[in-house]
């Protein structure tokens, strides 16, 4: 299933990407290593509309649409019933009681950084002709979450550009 939305043209770049992690075994098992996370994307096109995609590289090292792999959530947002269950079952929880460290049977995985920018922003980003820090520094891409983690999509991305179509 493709997922490219014709109203975002630069989305066939999560195609590529998917396509790159899904080829090479290795390739995939070093990404998920590097990247540890769970990484949102959301883009707004010319006519205002906005999608979200993901990159999985915590567990699958898949993409998929939507903020967050079925089931989890982006932003460190988590729905009442997720924090009750988590609660109930966590042995361990910090200070303020926002995030569970330690589960018992029961795990929790929500995306820590959210990237949004414009759909043509990300195709350029994707494409080589710009970079992250360019657009962050120019206020062209919003980062929500982990910056830091943020840093580790850049060899992720340009799977993008090395990526081969499929005939």
């Amino acid at each position: 299933m493709s997922l490219k939305n014709d109203s975002f043209p630069s989305s066939n770049a999560f195609d590529a990407i998917n396509s790159s992690l899904r080829s090479d075994d290795a390739e995939r098992k070093d990404a998920v290593k590097k990247g540890n996370a769970i990484f949102a994307f959301t883009l707004k096109n010319k006519e205002g509309q906005e999608e979200s995609w993901h990159i999985d590289l915590k567990d699958k090292g898949c993409v998929g649409r939507g903020p967050a792999p079925e089931g989890k959530k982006a932003d460190g947002e988590i729905s009442s019933p997720s924090i009750t269950q988590a609660l109930q079952t966590a042995r361990s929880v910090d200070a303020e009681g926002a995030r569970c460290t330690l589960f018992h049977n029961y795990h929790l995985t929500i995306a820590p950084v959210t990237l949004s920018l414009s759909d043509e922003e990300f195709g350029k980003l994707v494409a080589g002709k710009t970079q992250a820090q360019r657009l962050f520094m120019s206020g062209k891409l919003n980062i929500k979450g982990d910056v830091m983690k943020a840093t580790k999509m850049e060899p992720v991305l340009k799977k993008a550009q090395t990526a081969k179509p499929k005939l």
